[in-house]
């Protein structure tokens, strides 16, 4: 078992977390001119599941992220959207087209988000918005960059003042947990909520101090390693719905300045309770 372990450390060590994130922000820039190729094109899509769909280029994209990442850190394990992946205690986690829907339609807000998990902690992470002309990076222990310039989360104190993001699931329709009745408690409340359409997109929103706080149900690591890492980066928490430490495999997360967190998770709280 020690032996394990030091085996992993010396993986660990071999880049540093913001080389990781570096090498993320190289990969994800790549992918992200492969589905400029297919942006406004209309693309016929697949469908996962009712309102969940791929198109040729999210199997592009993730096919040119696993060959880069393979090689250059073999050692890492690799997840993906599309074809899954092992996870190990450092793991790749990522989402060759976050926003695939709004990419059919032709709208800008779609990324590519590659992050880094370390036992499940974000240690690191690229989000490449190529049709709006954006990227962020971060990493833990270093700052946060909005195309290349620091950036941090806002200074809004008080929840009715603040600009927040959501989200819905795909089988929202059926689903208990569609985050709809929250969505109305919320709107209620704050200046004003933001659906984009993209989790990765709305993290690092949240990141450099567009919205004040995201909150989404049900989504998976891959949505969020990369924009958990970001916040982070950026002086922003991360939580569970529950204000508990947040499980990025189970998908529930608030992500927020900081300053607004426990009201919006307080608003956020009756729903919680029936959620696993």
């Amino acid at each position: 078992m020690r032996q394990r372990q030091e085996i992993q450390e010396v993986s660990r060590r071999e880049l540093s977390p913001e080389a990781y994130a570096s090498l993320a922000l190289e990969v994800a820039t790549a992918a992200a001119a492969v589905l400029m190729r297919g942006y406004r094109q209309r693309p016929a899509p697949t469908q996962k599941a009712k309102h969940d769909l791929v198109t040729e280029f999210d199997l592009a994209s993730e096919a040119l992220i696993r060959e880069r990442l393979s090689a250059a850190t073999p050692e890492l394990g690799l997840v993906a959207e599309e074809g899954g992946g092992e996870a190990k205690p450092l793991s790749w986690y990522c989402d060759p087209l976050d926003g695939t829907t709004n990419f059919v339609h032709g709208h800008p807000f779609w990324c590519v988000s590659i992050g880094l998990l370390e036992q499940g902690i974000p240690v690191a992470g690229a989000v490449v918005a190529p049709a709006v002309g954006l990227a962020w990076t971060g990493y833990e222990g270093g700052p946060a960059l909005r195309s290349s310039e620091p950036c941090a989360v806002s200074e809004t104190e008080e929840l009715e003042h603040a600009l927040c993001g959501t989200g819905f699931p795909p089988d929202r329709r059926t689903a208990p947990s569609n985050n709809l009745d929250t969505f109305a408690r919320v709107q209620k409340v704050v200046r004003g909520v933001r659906r984009c359409g993209s989790a990765a997109m709305d993290m690092c929103l949240v990141a450099d101090g567009t919205y004040d706080a995201y909150w989404e149900r049900r989504l998976n690591a891959w949505d969020l390693a990369a924009g958990a890492a970001i916040v982070r980066a950026a002086g922003g928490t991360i939580s569970a719905l529950d204000g508990g430490p947040v499980n990025l495999n189970v998908g529930h997360i608030i992500a927020s300045n900081g300053r607004v967190h426990a009201a919006l998770q307080r608003l956020i709280a009756p729903e919680t309770e029936t959620e696993t």
